[in-house]
């Protein structure tokens, strides 16, 4: 058990003080700074002031109604009544006098049209506010002159009353699947890229070891079983250093911004009343696809004896991973279907899939036992190969990159004993 944890802590302590460990934390540490203080970082780069766009209203009938509509919309830019010509408007915003010139009048059915003149109209917010409230009074003018109740007409573009109801008293609400969709949607990228991430570094750190003949010092020593699995462990670890260090961060500038934060974004990502059993389940259901993604890429790994080998190899694996992640983004609109159902007792994309279902829907815990289960029991089958096919591929050396070398790891493990 000590070289164990000799060969575990090794791993650790090797992976926490490379340069791509260190920059990589870094900068995903300055992003969530970034992300929690995106408003304040926003409000720092602009002054305050409103922009100001002259306006001349050739109808003289529109300009009062439409700065009145704007005012009451609280849009962040202002019109300032221009008594000039269109030429000088125009040399005004050039000078900088105005942000932009949006010149009003009435066709011959006497009815809104403009025009809008800027420096730069790649910006469209300004403009597309403007164009809106006059759609606005455009229609409330047709309205008029149709000699058509504005009543009637705001009663005809209402939104149609729409309530859906759950007959099934414990189905979640509308706006309990919209909080549930968000952390579930945000939890299945933190697996997904976890996986990815830590599975290549478990099969690069192997194939490391073995091209730099350390390979043949250290299983001298321990065991190749033993080696495997304080291997897996210890890059566990270091996902979790980085994990523990992303969610310190996060809540503590979550915490110390939570009156900023309620509502909207962080509403809808389920932030807010997220029942506990989600996380809960997302732990286990991140450990789970964690080991078995692991156990198998530390197995490849081994049958590698360059790194450049070792991306032609795992590239299946990285495809399953891949494709639960887009089964599950298909499972965020769909999670009753067939596919996701069948696809969530698959050991390969349950990690994903039936932490998405459980999310989204109230399942009878027998399906999610069942699930766990069939985990479980994959994790050990492949435990138990995987032990046998690193204990001969640690051993093997030359050009390899086939599925074939797991025969022949297999061989050289018996020989071993």
């Amino acid at each position: 058990m000590n070289k164990f944890w000799v060969v575990l802590s090794h791993t650790y302590l090797t992976r926490v003080k490379t340069k791509s460990f260190l920059i990589s934390t870094l900068l995903t540490l300055l992003f969530i700074v970034g992300i929690t203080n995106f408003q304040s970082i926003i409000d720092t780069f602009t002054d305050g002031d409103k922009e100001e766009i002259a306006m001349i209203d050739e109808s003289g009938a529109l300009g009062e109604s439409l700065q009145e509509s704007l005012t009451a919309a609280e849009e962040d830019f202002e019109l300032i009544s221009y008594d000039g010509s269109v030429e000088e408007g125009k040399e005004a915003v050039q000078s900088e006098d105005f942000n932009a010139l949006i010149v009003i009048s009435m066709n011959d059915n006497q009815l809104p049209e403009a025009a809008y003149y800027a420096d730069n109209i790649a910006e469209t917010g300004n403009q597309a506010a403007i164009e809106q409230h006059l759609q606005q009074l455009k229609i409330a003018i047709a309205t008029q002159q149709s000699g058509i109740d504005e009543a009637t007409i705001a009663d005809i573009y209402s939104p149609i009353p729409f309530e859906t109801v759950a007959l099934n008293e414990t189905a979640k609400t509308e706006e309990e699947l919209d909080q549930a969709r968000g952390i579930v949607y945000v939890i299945l990228f933190v697996l997904y890229m976890a996986v990815i991430i830590y599975g290549q570094m478990i099969a690069t750190d192997v194939a490391t070891e073995k091209s730099s003949r350390v390979m043949e010092i250290l299983i001298s020593s321990a065991s190749p079983v033993t080696h495997m699995f304080a291997k897996i462990i210890g890059i566990a670890f270091v996902g979790l250093t980085q994990v523990v260090l992303f969610m310190a961060v996060g809540y503590a500038f979550l915490a110390a911004k939570q009156d900023e934060m309620t509502g909207g974004f962080f509403s809808f990502f389920g932030v807010q009343d997220t029942s506990p059993s989600i996380y809960i389940y997302a732990v286990i259901f991140f450990l789970l696809g964690y080991m078995l993604y692991a156990t198998l890429a530390a197995m490849l790994g081994s049958l590698v004896s360059r790194l450049e080998d070792v991306n032609q190899l795992i590239t299946p694996m990285t495809m399953m991973i891949v494709a639960a992640f887009l089964i599950a983004m298909f499972g965020l609109q769909m999670p009753e279907s067939t596919l996701i159902t069948v696809t969530s007792f698959i050991p390969f994309f349950a990690p994903m899939i039936m932490f998405l279902r459980v999310g989204m829907l109230d399942l009878p815990f027998w399906e999610v036992a069942l699930s766990i289960g069939i985990l479980v029991g994959t994790i050990a089958i492949l435990a138990y190969i995987g032990a046998k096919v690193y204990s001969g591929g640690v051993l093997m050396y030359g050009r390899s990159g086939s599925f074939k070398d797991i025969k022949k790891a297999m061989a050289l493990s018996k020989k071993d004993k």
